[in-house]
């Protein structure tokens, strides 16, 4: 394993090649879930600096990530290469939600250079990288990128913007550990709000 400053360069190259990732985080305490979710798409995740990352975050069946943020921060971002030379990079570090309904949004979704279609995004999760690290990753399959899955941003097509907001209210107000997320008093984009994800 090795130790890395900042990332740049070939880390950076690596980083950005890579058609998919995975995010870890994990709430409070002894109890409660951990949660690892894959992420793909291109144009969804951006390099912001040398320690600053972030990826668009699209409506889906659960939002663990957001909970456990908003609880504790921690966040781990994972990339592997399926393809070429063997190697592991995790990103460790503070995370934050930036829901759609946030006034800081707007601004931040702008240094996406290429998303794509942003209607089904319900976040955008920044993160404010504390250490940077590679590994060999000799046991990580090779496997061959056949292209991105469209159904997606298909699936949000047809939702209105009042549509998603009921989504998130209904399907995303709770983490699967009781902490709330999208409930009602969570949608207005108050990050500071005790326990809410």
């Amino acid at each position: 394993m090795k130790l890395h400053e900042e990332i740049g360069g070939r880390l950076r190259d690596f980083i950005e090649a890579q058609p998919m990732f995975f995010v870890a985080t994990a709430p409070d305490g002894p109890g409660g879930h951990v949660n690892v979710s894959p992420k793909g798409m291109g144009g969804t995740f951006v390099v912001l600096g040398e320690h600053r990352v972030a990826y668009l975050d699209y409506h889906g069946s659960g939002a663990e990530t957001i909970a456990h943020l908003h609880e504790n921060g921690r966040i781990t971002l994972m990339f592997c290469a399926f393809q070429g030379p063997p190697n592991i990079v995790r990103l460790h570090g503070r995370g934050r939600a930036v829901p759609v309904t946030d006034p800081g949004y707007a601004e931040l979704v702008q240094l996406f250079p290429a998303p794509p279609d942003l209607h089904g995004v319900r976040s955008i999760i920044e993160v404010d990288v504390t250490r940077i690290s590679d590994s060999c990753g000799y046991a990580v399959p090779l496997m061959t990128y056949e292209g991105d899955r469209d159904l997606l941003t298909r699936a949000h097509e047809r939702r209105s913007d009042e549509d998603l907001a009921e989504y998130r209210r209904v399907k995303n107000g709770f983490s699967i550990d009781g902490r709330p997320i999208f409930a009602p008093e969570n949608v207005t984009g108050d990050r500071h709000h005790a326990g809410h994800g």
